[in-house]
């Protein structure tokens, strides 16, 4: 499985008709739509498509059509992204209507399209499984747990200085593992 860290768009034009393709980190899918709406006022559509991963491990899937026909927008792009096997991603296509009805199979193309040429723009990214772990440690060692952190790719997302220090850290599983071996001597796993 594969993610996306950044957003990137392409535009493509068939027929008049502009389909402006948006790819997105899941988590930043809902603010980016709300920023497209308010910056595209006079756009038809915001078709949308996104798959992530629940607390359960599970992938949950999304598409809407946002008034086109019924499976000739949302559908194509989810697809693209199974077919890429990404999660965690989101698209979402602004259309401005051209004038041009294309019919069922034109815009089914049209929106594949546009989700396939921005998915060869960007980077994908090989999905690891991300564990959290609360670890305890004494003031004299921070410097080392902070090195270590940075060598292994160890994110710290809290810090509670008391008597002891406590720190809530996520890596990949491999990384957890290398960092809690190297730093076993110093670390107090709670």
């Amino acid at each position: 499985m594969k993610y996306v860290k950044d957003i990137s768009t392409h535009t493509l034009e068939v027929k008049q008709s502009k389909f402006i393709a948006w790819l997105t980190p899941y988590d930043t899918y809902k603010i980016t739509l709300e920023k497209l709406k308010s910056q595209h006022p006079k756009a038809r559509h915001f078709v949308t498509a996104y798959r992530y991963l629940n607390e359960y491990e599970q992938v949950v899937e999304h598409s809407s059509d946002d008034g086109e026909p019924k499976g000739t927008s949302g559908k194509p792009s989810l697809m693209v992204l199974q077919g890429q096997e990404l999660i965690n991603t989101a698209v979402i296509v602004v259309r401005y209507f051209g004038g041009t009805k294309l019919g069922t199979g034109g815009l089914v193309r049209a929106y594949s399209d546009a989700v396939n040429k921005v998915l060869d723009k960007v980077e994908l990214y090989e999905y690891k499984k991300e564990c959290f772990v609360t670890i305890e440690i004494a003031y004299s060692d921070i410097r080392f747990i902070e090195y270590e952190c940075e060598v292994f790719e160890v994110s710290i997302l809290e810090k509670d200085f008391d008597i002891k220090i406590v720190y809530k850290i996520k890596a990949d599983e491999e990384n957890m593992k290398k960092f809690l071996e190297k730093t076993q001597r110093v670390v107090i796993t709670l």
